[in-house]
């Protein structure tokens, strides 16, 4: 009797026992390996419906764009070399001069008098000259003083060539064909050594500046073509001649100089203009803009369909035009996923269906996208049901 009511209590333990500790909580699932668990979903993930065309890279004309102005050719501030007053007509602002075309002349005052007495010197200084010579030959007088004779001979010479040429001074004349930027010297005015006559300006061919930044200036080089646009709507057209070597200090920018024709000088300087520089023997593709995105770091690209799965894969705009953008860094042939883009993550299988996108159709997808985007979405929110259960 005592045996058998042992053998009830060790049955009685052992079903508490299993009931408690051995029996999962009703609704949980029996714990599986680490591995396995990880495999379930990737097995049981379902392709999601998309739709891409088959993009196929072509040659672009990329430029780089400009802010910049225009300027003139040549500018030179024509300065007086001598003082005095001056005696000719002033030309007004504006004015077209030609090479040679006097600007202002100043009077000669007590340079005629100068004048006539370094020629006076330097006759009697040549005939000194000549009888310390002949004397030294017979005898008559040294070496010294015939050297002497000689220096003073040269001193006059010199002194005259200076008043000739302070003569010539006092008419100055236009460097270049060009314009009056400003009024010429005023008849009466005192002009001292340095100060400005009149201002000249050259306008055929005019500069069209601008700067360009550090990672562009090396794709530039002098006799590039080049095109300019006016704020007035001006198109105009030329080529590089300069790109400086040495940045700006503030804006680490690059000078660059454009020439384009202006015969008949009525482009201005100081306007401002648009410059583009076109770059050619670049391969890029035509994409609409709703097929670029974002990936998860915030990288610009598209994703494309490989191996019946989704990659994304990051861009560079090149240009965009109203049908579409210009980008770079996609392969030669690339299937772009345009619809159904934003559900699918990197290396989810997709199920494409191809449709038809051509900038000629005006940047219009064909089958219409509104019922593969309905497609897509149903895909993607089905997905997000069976993680959650």
């Amino acid at each position: 009797m005592r045996l058998a009511h042992l053998l009830t209590a060790a049955l009685v333990a052992a079903g508490l026992y299993w009931w408690v500790v051995a029996t999962p909580p009703r609704g949980q699932e029996p714990p599986t390996p680490a591995g396995a668990a990880q495999a379930a979903p990737r097995a049981e993930e379902k392709p999601m419906r998309v739709a891409g065309f088959l993009s196929r890279a072509r040659p672009v004309e990329s430029e780089i764009a400009l802010r910049g102005r225009t300027e003139a050719q040549r500018r030179v501030e024509v300065r007086a070399e001598t003082s005095g007053l001056v005696i000719s007509d002033p030309l007004r602002a504006g004015a077209e001069v030609r090479k040679g075309d006097v600007l202002c002349r100043i009077e000669m005052g007590a340079r005629a008098a100068q004048l006539a007495e370094a020629e006076a010197a330097l006759a009697s200084a040549e005939a000194d000259d000549r009888a310390a010579q002949t004397l030294s030959r017979k005898g008559y007088a040294s070496d010294i003083v015939a050297a002497a004779r000689r220096a003073q001979l040269e001193a006059a010479r010199a002194r005259l060539a200076a008043i000739r040429r302070d003569i010539e001074k006092l008419v100055m004349t236009a460097p270049f064909d060009g314009f009056l930027e400003t009024d010429a010297a005023e008849t009466g005015a005192l002009l001292r050594n340095g100060d400005v006559c009149a201002t000249v300006i050259a306008l055929d061919p005019i500069k069209l500046v601008g700067f360009v930044p550090e990672v562009d200036v090396d794709r530039l080089a002098p006799g590039m073509e080049a095109r300019g646009r006016l704020a007035s709507g001006r198109p105009l057209a030329g080529r590089i001649s300069f790109v400086s070597r040495s940045a700006d200090p503030a804006t680490r920018t690059f000078r660059v100089e454009v020439q384009a024709p202006n015969p008949d000088a009525d482009i201005r300087d100081g306007m401002t203009a648009e410059i583009a520089v076109p770059l050619t023997g670049e391969r890029a593709h035509m994409l609409p803009q709703a097929a670029l995105t974002l990936d998860d770091s915030g990288r610009l690209g598209v994703r494309v369909a490989e191996g019946g799965r989704a990659r994304f894969v990051p861009v560079e705009i090149l240009r965009d035009e109203p049908v579409g953008v210009w980008v770079r860094g996609l392969p030669d042939e690339a299937m772009v996923i345009v619809v159904g883009q934003e559900y699918v993550g990197e290396g989810r299988p997709v199920l494409v269906t191809e449709v038809s996108w051509t900038p000629e159709d005006g940047g219009v997808v064909s089958p219409p996208a509104h019922a593969l985007a309905g497609d897509a979405a149903r895909d993607a929110a089905g997905a997000e049901a069976g993680d959650a259960r």
